[in-house]
């Protein structure tokens, strides 16, 4: 039935003369797969102290969300050369509520690098949110992923092989028929493996806290799905 409607809809804006309305992408949410991650960056505070029994583990982990359109939104020169300079723990602490700072500790293990204020001054001044609702929403939308069906996905894969395809299924068993046109992922080389090492995912305008994944898929645009797929990495292999 939504086919038929949509394509009825095409047909009027046809015969009307005007362009058919093409689905816009507003913002990007970015979740890591952290044991791929932590292969290339061993180094971090966050890969230091990264264990198999870590939420991340077999979880996804939050890189930021990210708005198409801007960066350092009303950000001073200085702040922008000190946040490009990598040493993110020098940048002004964010002002969150204590349950916020414990679910972001949980949800961005990156914290122990300063990635959050990192994403904020890159990222999230380009949104119409306090940094609260910033990461709150962020968080929400990071809970649905790991509540669903990708997740369980690449659980159940861990040190195994993991095609686009197999996640595709997922993300549109999890979020609606064509949510797997809304994503793109990322994979890395380590030595002769291919890791999948993050997945980014088109979201409509309407993001806020609170907000349904699955209905903010569906109002973004299509991508290309990037990576055709690897392995699900195990913590410890670095």
């Amino acid at each position: 039935m939504r086919i038929w409607i949509a394509s009825l809809a095409i047909l009027a804006s046809i015969a009307s003369g005007a362009p058919a309305m093409a689905k816009s992408t507003a913002a990007i949410l970015a979740i890591s797969w952290q044991p791929a991650f932590c292969e290339g960056n061993g180094s971090k505070p966050e890969c230091g102290t990264q264990t198999k029994d870590r939420f991340d583990a077999d979880h996804f982990a939050l890189h930021g969300l990210w708005p198409v359109k801007g960066d350092y939104c009303g950000v001073s020169a200085d702040l922008q050369a000190l946040d490009k300079a990598g040493d993110w723990m020098k940048l002004p602490a964010l002002d969150l509520s204590g349950d916020l700072k414990t679910a972001l500790a949980t949800a961005m293990p990156g914290m122990q690098s300063g990635l959050d204020r990192h994403e904020w001054i890159k990222h999230g001044t380009c949104t119409r949110f306090t940094p609260e609702n910033y990461f709150q929403t962020a968080i929400d939308l990071l809970q649905q992923v790991n509540g669903s069906a990708v997740q369980k996905v690449f659980a159940g894969s861990i040190g195994k092989q993991l095609t686009s395809a197999e996640i595709g299924k997922a993300f549109d068993d999890a979020f609606g028929n064509g949510a797997s046109k809304r994503i793109k992922i990322s994979c890395v080389a380590d030595g002769s493996r291919q890791l999948i090492d993050e997945i980014t995912i088109g979201l409509s305008d309407q993001y806020a806290p609170g907000s349904s994944m699955e209905t903010l898929i569906d109002g973004a645009g299509s991508t290309d799905i990037g990576c055709d797929g690897g392995i699900v990495d195990a913590v410890g292999n670095q």
